[in-house]
């Protein structure tokens, strides 16, 4: 299986030769399973509180990592103490860098560098005139425990089975949504569309956006396979498939039943309807992007697949040709549709080497539009051009390395230059904008191992942590600062796409920590 060895080497021959050698229902949350922070924080102290002026990660971080808080005030003072919380022992006392004042904040920033601090405990930070941040951990392994977490969002809105205690803690449920659907376009025809994964607090789904998660999260497999276990604690964990696999073919399986069997059709969705009191589930008309985007979903998944059950792989693939025939008769124009017609294409062609799609693929890449303002669509179908085992355009590969590389320095430095070395705003949309870029750094990390990289990668968890202007966690039980005492709304893992993405970033982490 061309998978991560055979990719890496790719890309390290791409880079050194020019592609030469390539020619050939939101779901309540589960009780704390992340217990790192104490719900309450202690006022046994003098200082006043004032923890929106100390910055720190407020899970926490590794033994022998690089541990840095960000200061902000109208005054900041010249050192800072690490406390232990259980004793009230200071530990460790640092001194302010790199002062700064901010015209638009009236503020000074500063940064506080406590790396020598390792000895396993909880802790906070306390300076005269700012009080005290929130506490933290430090410990190894803390980030595998978020990982998983994030992984098991998709199992804990699977629609349409039994979610017990075992598997499901405290959002366990009977099986939801078990009767049949019936066409938006003609109530007289119903079908069976449960199973799959609740996108929304209603339980629709979508396919579009289903498949575009499955191609986020199929390529951090490709690229970091080791940090994907076969324990994530789901029913089909020990079956000796990798648990992520496990996941996406629930949702598989739902995009099945999505297709037209003898047109090859793709409807778009799911959605619920509100009537007489009750919910009323109508499957949304078929579309043309909605069949590629099927099509790109499940040619990706039939490749990666193969390896455990080649007559499923080979079911999804031929399924995956239907959708193309189909959308490829009856694609509206528009840009996003075209995007969509281009990565199915590219994984069409991995998966098959016919030179009837490849011709898809050449044709948008030259256009070279595609550089100014990359989609994750257009990123997915890039990343598999140039990584395929078919014979490829070597000038079409180095123009696809170049941006993603160039895309990649421009990511490091904005976020370099910035107060909390990641986003320069907070909130839901910059946060999943934050995510897209750790996705394009996180790939070309893997294609040329840069240190400075891994480091922007780690200072944006660190930001997602509470490491931020908002000193808010945004991520589901982490935190005296979280997301939930403010807007429900806010969490990364409650956001379908996002929480992508972030098993995306994570899965490059976890597998650097395990090296």
């Amino acid at each position: 299986m061309h998978r991560i060895k055979k990719m890496a080497a790719a890309f390290f021959v791409l880079l050194s030769t020019g592609c030469a050698a390539i020619q050939e229902e939101k779901i309540p949350d589960t009780e704390n399973i992340i217990t790192s922070m104490e719900a309450e924080p202690e006022l046994s102290y003098e200082v006043p509180v004032s923890s929106a002026n100390i910055f720190i990660n407020q899970l926490g971080y590794g033994k022998e990592s690089t541990k840095v808080a960000v200061f902000c005030g109208e005054e900041l003072p010249d050192e800072f103490q690490v406390i232990r919380k259980d004793t009230g022992e200071s530990v460790f006392t640092g001194y302010l860098e790199n002062k700064g004042y901010d015209e638009r904040s009236k503020e000074y920033n500063s940064y506080g560098d406590f790396s020598p601090v390792c000895e396993a405990g909880l802790y906070y930070i306390e300076a005269p005139l700012l009080g005290r941040s929130y506490s933290f951990t430090i410990e190894d392994g803390m980030y595998e425990n978020i990982f998983k977490e994030a992984c098991k969002q998709y199992y804990y809105s699977r629609c349409g089975m039994t979610l017990t205690k075992q598997y499901a803690n405290g959002v366990a449920h009977n099986a939801c949504h078990t009767g049949k659907a019936v066409l938006k376009e003609d109530e007289s025809v119903s079908l069976d569309v449960s199973g799959g994964w609740h996108q929304d607090e209603k339980g629709s789904k979508n396919v579009v956006s289903a498949a575009r998660s499955i191609g986020v999260m199929l390529l951090s497999y490709e690229l970091y396979e080791d940090s994907f276990t076969d324990e994530m604690g789901i029913p089909e964990s020990g079956n000796g498939i990798p648990d992520l696999l496990d996941e996406i073919k629930y949702e598989v399986e739902w995009l099945h039943k999505m297709q037209d069997e003898k047109t090859g059709a793709v409807y778009s969705g799911v959605g619920i309807y509100e009537q007489n009191g009750g919910d009323k589930v109508c499957v949304e008309p078929a579309d043309g992007k909605s069949a590629m985007a099927f099509a790109m979903a499940l040619a990706k998944f039939s490749y990666l697949y193969q390896d455990y059950d080649k007559d499923y792989a080979a079911e999804c693939l031929a399924a995956a040709d239907r959708a193309w025939q189909y959308a490829d008769a009856n694609l509206q124009e528009e840009r996003e549709a075209e995007e969509w017609r281009f990565a199915a294409a590219a994984e069409l062609y991995r998966a098959r080497g016919k030179q009837s799609i490849h011709k898809y693929v050449t044709r948008y890449l030259s256009g070279g539009a595609y550089k100014e303002n990359m989609s994750d669509v257009v990123f997915l179908g890039c990343v598999t051009y140039i990584c395929t085992k078919q014979s490829v355009k070597l000038e079409l590969c180095e123009e696809i390395t170049n941006t993603l590389m160039l895309r990649a320095e421009e990511i490091a430095r904005k976020a370099s230059g910035a107060l909390f070395q990641a986003g320069e705003a907070s909130g839901q949309n910059e946060n999943s904008k934050l995510l897209r870029n750790m996705m394009y750094l996180t790939t070309v990390d893997h294609m040329i191992t840069n240190d400075e990289y891994d480091s922007v990668i780690e200072n944006h968890l660190h930001y997602f942590l509470g490491r931020n202007k908002e000193a808010i966690s945004y991520i589901d039980n982490v935190g005296e600062g979280n997301y939930r005492s403010i807007d429900e709304s806010m969490g990364i893992m409650k956001q379908f796409e996002a929480n992508s993405k972030l098993i995306f970033m994570l899965s490059e982490i976890v597998g650097e920590h395990h090296h």
